[in-house]
């Protein structure tokens, strides 16, 4: 039906409307960060240190004062500027441009790093020393020193901020990496243990990969490894393949269907003695076509995945100070270049083509702990890491170095020390794992997307009132076996069988416990220890019985079963009985 008809007929519209929620405009603000110094650096590039949230419209273009005027009752004539003097040839219309309508004018107005607003994340209790992000930026996977992983949504976290999952996959061991797959569907937790894990996207425990044998002194010869977990890794293209870093000196290759051991030893051999190093991190290429992996020795290997890793095919024997663990190593887009963060407070880019000199290094980035790491920013055009405080128990900043030469470009102060920090790509957000036990979600309202804005636009839970709790109170659970909770039947044919099925399921459809019958059934035995005591008393019948007659029943037995007296049977005496003689009454003797 046409509108206009409508109108005429007075029908607003069909159904009941529904009410649509409005948001409050300045509901970023409470999460805004203040305003930090930039250095010098920074500043001479132009480098805004926060956007304003609300940007100033240009003026419309000159060509669109005609058309606007048109909407208007009381239309201005037009400017004497605007107007073209004679004898001068007419000014061209400028284009119009879409984006300066909305005061969108390029890019100019977008901050470069979503570092202005912040949102705090609270559960562990020591540092956050791994990290991970689902390649969707929906969920977060936290590792700490408290010996816990934990599992945040932003979908479904409230104003509270806490996780829906929390679990000890180790005992009291250290988590020291965490992964995502490729697919988002599953992850490796990497603890102090010799034992990798393997959980599902909910953290439902699918897998414990083999631990080696420590006897052996060949480590090709080993199922698994034989010394505590420092890295892992997966295949950026094969879902089935990942590869953990050990203390046992070697690389292994692992597939995530076999678990009872590796398919591919990778070695590592050490200059120094002993021929062995510990493996501090490992990670692949972004086209799978190199493993790399740096060293407590300082040295940094590449081996290609289809060579037999016998030896490493590129290798730099000091790449950082020996008997310093470096935290990290990442690949650029292109795979040419490769970061990583030392132990020695350094920060140092390397290129494969050229690997035995770093073609850029950064010092005075102070580490405080091994897990300490070092990522490229989605464009490529970045690096971000963290630094530890001058003194013991500083603030520690977050940098932002230009991937040229390795110069400040942004210095964040966020009031504890950064350890592990993660760029998502696809929400443009930053999570960062402090020294507190916090994760601290950067983001800006402009260019990022959900995560850590989802929570913002949630309102506060809804506290309950006394009226509440009175009427939950006086309201008394019915509960009717197979009935759902809800208190309803579900229909259809499709969902038939699982109704019996359920009902089958004493948990599930409440059924009440039922009598136990047979012996004990007086008192309540289940079927334990118990019951089986209970059993063989009733069962027992030597209680009523002459021990006289059970030990006389087997004296013929003996006579007819000569199967260990026959020997000696000639000289054994003959058992002589007394007889039995009846006792006269008194009465009748006399």
């Amino acid at each position: 039906m046409d509108a206009d008809v409508m109108a005429a007929m007075g029908i607003s519209g069909f159904g009941k409307q529904t009410r649509k929620r409005q948001l409050d405009a300045a509901r970023f603000d409470k999460a805004k960060r203040e305003e930090v110094s930039t250095p010098p650096s920074a500043q001479g590039r132009g480098q805004d240190a926060g956007p304003s949230l609300t940007a100033a419209n240009p003026p419309p273009p000159p060509g669109l004062s005609g058309v606007a005027s048109e909407d208007v009752d009381s239309p201005q004539p037009p400017s004497s500027a605007s107007a073209s003097r004679p004898g001068e040839p007419p000014e061209e219309e400028p284009e119009y441009d879409p984006d300066e309508e909305y005061g969108i004018s390029g890019q100019a107005d977008l901050p470069e790093f979503p570092i202005t607003h912040e949102l705090i994340l609270k559960d562990h209790n020591k540092v956050v020393s791994a990290l991970a992000l689902d390649p969707s930026g929906a969920r977060i996977l936290s590792g700490s020193h408290d010996y816990d992983c934990k599992l945040w949504d932003f979908g479904g976290m409230d104003q509270r901020c806490k996780p829906f999952k929390s679990w000890e996959p180790a005992e009291s061991y250290h988590i020291h990496d965490l992964k995502y797959s490729p697919d988002g569907q599953r992850f490796l937790v990497v603890s102090g243990t010799t034992q990798a894990k393997l959980y599902d996207r909910d953290g439902e425990e699918q897998a414990t990969f083999v631990k080696g044998d420590p006897y052996i002194r060949d480590m090709k010869n080993t199922a698994g490894h034989v010394s505590e977990l420092s890295s892992c890794a997966w295949h950026p293209k094969d879902m089935q393949t990942f590869i953990t870093g050990s203390a046992d000196s070697t690389i292994r290759i692992w597939n995530v269907e076999n678990k009872r051991k590796q398919k591919t030893v990778i070695v590592v051999k050490s200059k120094e003695r002993g021929a062995r190093t510990k493996v501090t991190t490992c990670g692949y290429s972004p086209d799978g076509r190199y493993i790399a992996g740096a060293c407590l020795d300082g040295t940094l290997h590449l081996w290609k995945t289809n060579s037999n890793f016998v030896r490493p095919d590129i290798t730099t024997q000091y790449a950082h100070d020996k008997g310093t663990e470096t935290g990290s190593l990442a690949f650029s887009v292109d795979g040419n270049t490769i970061l990583t963060r030392g132990g020695d407070h350094t920060v140092k880019l390397w290129d494969i083509r050229s690997f035995k000199r770093p073609i850029a290094e950064r010092s005075e980035t102070k580490t405080l702990y091994p897990s300490t790491n070092a990522i490229f920013s989605p464009d490529n055009k970045h690096i971000v890491t963290g630094a530890g405080g001058p003194e013991k128990g500083g603030h520690g900043t977050l940098l932002f170095l230009s991937r040229q030469n390795l110069e400040v470009v942004k210095e964040l102060d966020i009031g504890a020390t950064p350890v592990v920090v993660q760029w998502h790509p696809k929400i443009n957000q930053i999570v960062v794992g402090l020294t507190t036990g916090a994760l601290s979600v950067l983001y800006s309202p402009q260019t990022s997307l959900n995560g850590a804005k989802l929570l913002v636009n949630k309102g506060p839970a809804k506290r309950p009132t006394i009226e509440d709790m009175s009427d939950a109170a006086a309201a008394p659970a019915i509960i009717i076996p197979g009935v759902t909770r809800d208190g309803e039947f579900t229909s259809g044919l499709p969902n038939k069988r699982k109704r019996d099925k359920d009902r089958q399921d004493p948990r599930k459809s409440r059924r009440p416990e039922m009598p136990v019958h047979g012996p004990g059934r007086g008192g309540r035995v289940g079927a334990s220890a118990t019951q089986h005591v209970v059993q063989n008393l009733v069962r027992d019948t030597t209680r009523d019985e002459d021990p006289r007659e059970a030990l006389l029943k087997y004296a013929k037995a003996d006579d007819e079963d000569l199967q260990w007296t026959a020997a000696w049977r000639i000289n054994q005496p003959k058992p002589v009985f007394a007889e039995e003689v009846e006792e006269k009454d008194e009465g009748e003797g006399e």
